[in-house]
């Protein structure tokens, strides 16, 4: 797998734009995905620049329906006409809004209906090309991200209530070691991993995407030094031979103290990063 970072919240290199959002460009022999496309054209632009052509693409895939994650699919869509969109059957038939620096609305007003011959509506499972598969999360067993405090989504009589995440889809590729990508990670790191383990045999490699673990700001708190430290001693005694990739809602504080605990297993990604993957390398 060739994987490069199209849009993040930084960057390392002043050709190429940042935004509040995440988008991943994904590459094997046998298919080119995009993992969610951003809050703008943003990645547009950037892909230009990284000399990727997105009129080739053949699967989108979009995590969950906060527009930092979906904002730029309009974008992309007329500039491909074929790829296959990837979604939860509850993303676009709601409305999402943070309380974060003032209530405001997080989920886009584009009508893509023109568009739903193309969509693939998921509501729990879907498999595609044998080695791509999409989960809606399954496990509680641990803590969700005290971010989700703030996160909130319109009920059938306009009301405010606290978003259930359940437009979230977990995405993992892979026949002999898993890639599993994260979008935001509502519903936990620790569930979503557990979820693809309750789901497939095959041992998970690679973890990549936000986890939604937030560093303190502007009076908001959220997990402790505590906290923080547990979640990685659990991923280190449970996912000992596991990468993880993060960026984007990964607090840079929350980052250096996970590092603490997983050391080399964890890193940090930016727009532009780039890796390649390889399944059948020895661990």
């Amino acid at each position: 797998m060739k994987i490069i970072v199209l849009s993040d919240n930084i960057s390392i290199s002043s050709d190429l734009e940042t935004e509040h959002g995440l988008s991943i460009y994904l590459e094997t022999v046998i298919y080119k995905c995009l993992l969610d496309t951003g809050a703008s054209d943003l990645l547009i632009r950037n892909a230009e620049k990284l000399n990727i052509d997105l009129s080739v693409v053949d699967y989108v895939f979009i995590s969950h329906g906060h527009a930092d994650h979906i904002g730029g699919l309009s974008y992309f869509l007329e500039k491909n006409s074929m790829a296959k969109v990837i979604i939860s059957s509850n993303a676009l038939t709601q409305k999402f809004f943070s309380q974060r620096n003032g209530m405001h609305q997080i989920s886009v007003e584009t009508d893509f209906s023109k568009y739903y011959d193309r969509f693939i509506f998921v509501h729990k499972e879907l498999e595609l090309d044998n080695d791509i598969h999409i989960y809606a999360n399954t496990s509680n067993v641990y803590a969700k991200p005290l971010g989700n405090k703030s996160l909130f989504k319109e009920n059938t009589a306009g009301e405010l209530i606290p978003d259930d995440f359940n437009h979230e889809l977990i995405l993992s590729a892979g026949t002999d070691k898993l890639f599993v990508f994260t979008g935001c990670a509502h519903h936990g790191l620790l569930n979503i991993l557990q979820t693809v383990k309750e789901k497939s045999t095959v041992p998970i490699r690679w973890v990549m995407g936000g986890f939604h673990l937030l560093d303190a700001k502007n009076g908001n708190v959220y997990e402790n030094d505590n906290q923080i430290a547990d979640i990685a001693t659990t991923l280190k005694n449970k996912y000992p031979l596991t990468e993880l990739i993060t960026g984007h809602c990964t607090g840079e504080k929350t980052f250096e103290l996970l590092k603490k605990t997983l050391e080399f297993n964890l890193i940090h990604f930016f727009t532009g990063y780039k890796t390649e993957l390889f399944e059948n390398k020895a661990v």
